[in-house]
């Protein structure tokens, strides 16, 4: 019984599935993205006008180191579940409601120190919910599958992040009343995708009960690792203080305004490259010359802002990064469900890759706070985002199981 839980899967996934998916993973997204790119860089100002960009830096990083400890804990724990409800759905519903309550805290926040419990709490539920999430793309998607599935995770990352930009500015008003629709949105993406969808019911857990992964054992999935965490590296120095800059560089008249523009430019262009290169690449059965592609075009627009940080140059360079984001999210979940040390232990495995997204969001602000102070400033930041994209692709390159 175990054992057919944990084997590789040879059945295509129905559409119907994937839909329910991406419901999950659009409000999963947009309760993360929604108070990161509007939110709380609202309430970093409220509370302390004089240092917004250090509440700020300090709170999404503490957030974030949070969600590294939680994630690949919750992808252990779900491994081992032998719940009659299933072994990944409690962990996402209970994950989702968690990330609720956290929202709640932050919108009756009024200290810093009140935001960081609430944004850790989020962090953390949300954080249990992608690491049961993310579990099934290898429980039950078949290796010619994953770059399309993979593209569809990315277009709801996108699509999460426009939604939300557009409920918290457009559709409600004021922070508490954001905080509280991200929490409803949540759990209600949460809870579909538990109701339509079956889960893998485990009779016996496994007997491994470790977290660690020997690089010397697993250098695939090492390189692949730290691959993925430049790259996020590289993304965060280049969107977390796009606010920021759009106000105190670009002078846009109306930031928040402009930011979603850019959104909306960018989803546009994350879709294309998702949907065009992820069949592409399921098709060749090719995943590394595509992130060779999406690394080099990221860095490009980085560059861009670099050399010429003006609304203009900011108006190419969005949908150039959301293309390239688009083609590496739908190769990138592909290959690295392919170097997972474990059948046994994916959610853990995943969890264990998630710390390469969440890392980099702790690194990005203290790297960003030194840059802005000390190096070259926003074109410093860009620069930095740029070059550690491209490194990004040297060290996937050295992924040898993988074409």
């Amino acid at each position: 019984m175990v054992s057919e839980t944990v084997a590789e899967p040879v059945v295509p996934v129905r559409r119907s599935w994937m839909a329910w998916l991406f419901v999950a993973n659009l409000g999963l997204w947009l309760a993360i993205y929604a108070p990161i790119q509007i939110l709380l860089p609202q309430q970093a100002e409220q509370l302390d006008k004089a240092n917004k960009v250090f509440v700020f830096g300090v709170v999404t990083g503490v957030g974030a180191f949070v969600s590294m400890v939680v994630v690949p804990l919750i992808g252990f724990l779900s491994d081992r579940t032998t719940s009659r409800f299933g072994r990944r759905h409690p962990w996402t519903l209970g994950g989702s409601a968690v990330g609720a309550v956290g929202l709640g805290v932050l919108a009756e926040a009024d200290s810093v120190h009140v935001m960081t419990i609430g944004w850790c709490l989020v962090q953390a539920g949300i954080g249990g919910m992608l690491a049961a999430l993310m579990s099934t793309v290898p429980d039950r998607v078949p290796v010619v599958q994953r770059a399309q599935v993979g593209g569809l995770i990315g277009i709801s990352q996108m699509l999460g992040t426009l939604a939300g930009a557009v409920v918290v500015t457009e559709l409600v008003s004021g922070l508490p009343a954001g905080y509280l629709a991200c929490a409803v949105i949540v759990v209600a993406g949460a809870l579909f995708f538990v109701l339509r969808t079956p889960d893998t019911k485990l009779v016996e857990k496994p007997v491994r009960l470790t977290l660690w992964i020997s690089p010397r054992e697993h250098p695939d999935f090492a390189w692949a690792w730290l691959g993925h965490f430049m790259l996020n590296v590289g993304n965060a120095l280049g969107t977390l203080y796009l606010l920021f800059f759009l106000g105190d560089v670009v002078h846009h008249p109306a930031p928040e305004t402009g930011l979603l523009e850019l959104m909306a430019l960018y989803g546009v262009a994350l879709t294309a490259g998702a949907v065009l290169f992820g069949a592409r690449s399921d098709r060749s059965g090719r995943r590394k010359p595509y992130v060779y592609l999406a690394s080099a075009v990221m860095a490009l627009a980085a560059l861009l802002l670099a050399v010429w940080p003006t609304w203009e140059a900011v108006l190419v360079a969005a949908p150039l990064l959301g293309f390239g984001f688009g083609i590496y999210m739908a190769v990138a979940i592909a290959l690295l469900t392919q170097v997972l040390p474990s059948a046994a232990d994916r959610a853990k495995d995943l969890g264990v890759v998630n710390v390469a997204n969440a890392l980099p969001q702790v690194v990005a602000p203290l790297l960003a706070a030194l840059i802005l102070a000390n190096l070259g400033g926003y074109r410093g930041l860009f620069a930095a985002s740029a070059l550690a994209t491209a490194l990004a692709a040297v060290l996937m390159s050295r992924v040898r199981s993988v074409v």
